[in-house]
């Protein structure tokens, strides 16, 4: 009897602690290693752009309301980094890769671009995915968004500032329509240029999902500085 009921201790010792070590990776070290393969995909952008010419042709200035460049951005293929997102509310030190694609494999490398929705900056709903918890945490703090708060991304050539209408929104992962071109439940009534950002609910679940939506406000060529919403 001794026997066994020292085997079963020594197996609730064994699973304790490898519970724990599991606990440490989810919670920890696929952070680590996010953040580093992120930090390590915004270099490799900046430096791309460094090495190209940055001018936009043409770009429209600050005033002109959700407009965009008169040229489309090349849709990149999918795993591939093409944008950098801000958003000050998160933090001003807040920055993440935007790749292409929403795979479980893409999303651990920084946020996904549904890959059916309109390009950055174009007509249309530029929609974005991203993890609330693990692999970097990305989206911790989403519930904090509000109305007017600046979302504001670069292609390298030109910064595109956002302007959040409504959420964080509240439904299930079977709602689809809230990436649609022209969202039912975002209060949007017609065409425009805007973007929808999605995350898990709650945070360390799935079994339900928040969605902000936001309406592209302003762009600028990136040779003009900085955005306003950037600038401390």
């Amino acid at each position: 009897m001794r026997v066994i009921v020292r085997t079963f201790s020594e197996l609730c010792i064994t699973v304790g602690a490898l519970i724990v070590l599991l606990v440490v990776y989810v919670l920890f070290w696929t952070g680590v290693r996010a953040d580093r393969v992120m930090d390590d995909q915004i270099d490799d952008l900046q430096d791309q752009w460094a090495q190209q010419d940055t001018r936009p042709t043409p770009a429209p200035s600050t005033t002109a309301k959700a407009t965009a460049p008169a040229r489309a951005p090349a849709r990149a293929r999918s795993g591939e980094p093409f944008a950098i997102m801000y958003i000050p509310r998160l933090g001003f030190t807040w920055n993440k890769p935007v790749l292409e694609g929403t795979s479980t494999g893409i999303l651990k490398k920084g946020l996904g671009h549904y890959a059916n929705t309109a390009r950055l900056g174009q007509r249309g709903n530029f929609s974005v995915a991203g993890h609330r918890r693990t692999y970097g945490d990305p989206f911790k703090d989403f519930p904090r968004l509000r109305r007017g708060d600046a979302v504001v991304l670069t292609d390298g050539t030109t910064w595109f500032t956002y302007r959040v209408d409504k959420g964080p929104y509240k439904t299930v992962p079977s709602d689809i329509e809230v990436i649609d071109a022209v969202p039912r439940k975002s209060g949007y009534t017609r065409p425009g240029r805007y973007l929808t950002l999605t995350t898990c609910d709650p945070e360390w679940g799935h079994s339900h999902r928040l969605i902000v939506w936001a309406h592209l406000d302003s762009t600028q060529p990136v040779e003009a500085g900085k955005p306003e919403a950037l600038r401390r």
